[in-house]
């Protein structure tokens, strides 16, 4: 039975690396699977190679498509592409807008896809929530998308480009992802993990309590994309969707902290309520971006992890590593 193929672009990045480990750690006897990722910077991480040794690594960057078709040559037309990649730090976003754009909407990607014969791969794309503009509460996929900033703008872009240009597609709206650290260290600092070094140390932090999101349990996320493609690889019937990819619970920053120092035993006297109007970030945040995810449940079966709980998850595996 010849393997069916799975790349990840993107692969070092934080939900690329939780997905490489579910793959490789879930094997179906029925439909082995081949896997392979790419990374940007050079060489992947030293520990990830180790923990996965059978996946394939292919150095790529996505602005030109260089190394793409290294990719043909040693490993094939890919069943399942999974796009992780993203300049998705919104100031840096607002600070450099052709480098957003440029890494954020996969034209390179999708046209490398459409060089093959057979138009047979699904291409999972990650995008945010921050393609909403924040006026109300639990934004439903077919509302209008009218991001406030660059960041926004880029993965609207995205997704438009990815519809238009793929037969086969799952986009993927997501809000902030948090849970445990990863094989290889990623250097940006996770929510969760964040929040409670901070607290640890007994210093008073300022929290917004006016923008409202929906964090999803980074388990939950890889749950959507594996039985996305397992349901592609298996049926191979044609796949256009759009989906909102949130936890259940629609929470502020200050909301967010609360919970770590529940969950630690910290004073919530060290949280700090303040306006996000207060501070200046350089770029326009949306207010309340939390999303209506109805659709996701029916369509996955999932129930996702209610936040207390993902905090919980995220500290326990905090402590034992």
């Amino acid at each position: 039975m010849s393997k069916k193929r799975v790349l990840i672009v993107g692969g070092t990045g934080y939900l690329g690396q939780h997905l490489l480990q579910s793959f490789a750690q879930d094997p179906d006897p029925k439909s082995p699977l081949a896997l392979a990722f790419t990374h940007h910077s050079s060489p992947p991480p030293q520990p990830l190679l180790n923990a996965i040794p059978q996946a394939l690594p292919f150095q790529v960057d996505l602005r030109t498509g260089g190394g793409l078709d290294a990719i043909s040559h040693a490993f094939g037309q890919p069943d399942v592409v999974i796009n992780c990649a993203a300049l998705s730090v919104p100031r840096v976003c607002e600070m450099d807008p052709e480098a957003a754009m440029s890494i954020n909407v996969p034209t390179s990607l999708v046209k490398w896809l459409s060089s093959f014969k057979e138009s047979n791969t699904l291409l999972i794309h990650l995008s945010t929530d921050q393609v909403y503009e924040g006026t109300k509460s639990f934004y439903k996929e077919e509302d209008e998308t009218v991001p406030v900033n660059v960041y926004g703008k880029s993965k609207v872009e995205a997704e438009h480009y990815v519809s238009a240009n793929c037969r086969n597609f799952a986009i993927l709206r997501s809000s902030i992802i948090y849970g445990p650290q990863t094989i290889s260290p990623v250097p940006k600092s996770l929510p969760i993990q964040w929040m409670d070094s901070v607290l640890a140390k007994g210093e008073a932090l300022d929290f917004f309590h006016d923008e409202f999101r929906c964090p999803v349990f980074v388990k939950d996320l890889v749950a959507v994309i594996q039985i996305l493609s397992s349901r592609w690889i298996s049926e191979s019937k044609q796949v256009q969707l759009l989906l909102n990819c949130g936890g259940p619970d629609r929470i502020s920053r200050v909301q967010m902290a609360e919970a770590v120092a529940h969950v630690r035993g910290y004073s919530t006297s060290l949280i700090r309520p303040v306006s996000a109007s207060s501070v200046d970030r350089g770029v326009k945040s949306p207010s309340d971006i939390s999303m209506d995810i109805t659709k996701l449940i029916q369509t996955t079966g999932i129930s996702p992890t209610p936040y207390m709980d993902g905090v919980r998850l995220t500290l326990e595996a905090k402590t034992t590593s």
